[in-house]
């Protein structure tokens, strides 16, 4: 007998005014996160990050990334083979800068998070390419 497996949840929305998100964020959190920016290749603080835990939003908390799911890319960022749960990621067609990706956001409040392509590791071959201003860690424990 098997067991279906109940239904992703999606997070609760969260919605702000331009100025909230500003007096709320860095910067450098905001014109990557509201303004869809992108931080320098090996400039985040996630990118050689290897402490366990889980990478949450920067601006509402939602958990993204687990660090058991994260690896060496070699890109700059930060990548994972998949987040902790696809309910909590919205993902949309960006034809921006002269290429076609697939842009990764957060579901609850539309946080810009980076992009996801299609070569990344087994067991899934995805490369969810997160920008560190995205992302707040949470150590294990």
């Amino acid at each position: 007998m098997t067991t279906a497996k109940p239904p992703a949840s999606h997070p609760a929305r969260v919605e702000k005014s331009d100025a909230e998100w500003r007096a709320q964020l860095t910067e450098q959190q905001y014109q990557v996160t509201r303004r869809h920016g992108t931080e320098r290749a090996f400039t985040g603080c996630f990118w050689d990050h290897h402490e366990e835990g889980r990478y949450l939003c920067v601006c509402c908390g939602t958990p993204l990334f687990a660090s058991g799911q994260k690896y060496e890319s070699g890109s700059g960022w930060p990548s994972w083979w998949q987040p902790i749960d696809e309910a909590n990621l919205a993902l949309r067609r960006d034809a921006s800068h002269g290429m076609l990706r697939t842009e990764v956001l957060c579901a609850a409040c539309d946080a810009h998070l980076g992009h996801v392509f299609d070569d990344g590791p087994p067991p899934t071959g995805l490369r969810y390419c997160i920008n560190s201003a995205s992302l707040r860690f949470e150590p294990k424990g």
